[in-house]
């Protein structure tokens, strides 16, 4: 992959080393090991997977110093200060603004009605699908689709917390809150005189 030059930087190539394992996919089981199916499954598994997995923020980073605030680590601290410094030689990445998302600003699937299709219609093709299925084995797989009638029933079920029950529960996520930080920080502790000992 190619980066063109940008004012005083020089244009670069990145490479991905050896792990790099390239392979035909067939869109058919013809006996070969990779398959379309087994390629949507090791996408669809590493889509699904948060960013939170590395230890980043949910939100926007205003300044560096909320990374100490929130115990960001290392790793991850490294990736978003290089958002930071790519983000002038970059404007229109808007790596800065995306810093949180290690600079990562999509989605991580294609929407585009013109060009493939849309998470609605990926939908409605897996409830045919399943419907299909549930006909075949019920043995109504020669009939037409009935009707459906949908039957409604509404109840009061409750409201939402008294001002009582509201100050107990912020308390409780404030004392969650503050035994994630201190198990954070006595695992750095740990960690640094593991380091420090060796």
């Amino acid at each position: 992959m190619s980066v063109p030059a940008v004012s005083d930087q020089p244009a670069r190539t990145f490479r991905w080393g050896t792990q790099l394992d390239v392979r035909p996919v067939k869109a058919f089981g013809d006996g070969s090991d990779i398959t379309e199916q087994a390629v949507a499954s090791y996408v669809a598994k590493y889509a699904t997977k948060a960013a939170e997995n590395t230890g980043t923020l949910d939100r926007r980073i205003g300044e560096l110093s909320e990374l100490d605030r929130h115990h960001v680590p290392d790793h991850t601290r490294r990736l978003i200060e290089a958002c930071k410094i790519l983000d002038p030689l970059y404007p229109d990445r808007r790596l800065w603004a995306s810093a949180h998302m290690l600079g990562f600003r999509g989605h991580f699937s294609s929407k585009s009605r013109r060009y493939s299709t849309t998470l609605g219609e990926l939908r409605q093709a897996r409830a045919d699908f399943r419907a299909a299925q549930e006909r075949e084995a019920l043995g109504l797989e020669d009939r037409e689709p009935d009707n459906v009638l949908v039957l409604t029933d509404w109840q009061y079920a409750g409201h939402g917390h008294t001002p009582g029950e509201s100050v107990l529960a912020a308390t409780i996520a404030r004392d969650l809150q503050h035994n994630r930080e201190t198990a954070r920080e006595a695992l750095r502790d740990q960690l640094t005189l593991e380091g420090t000992a060796a």
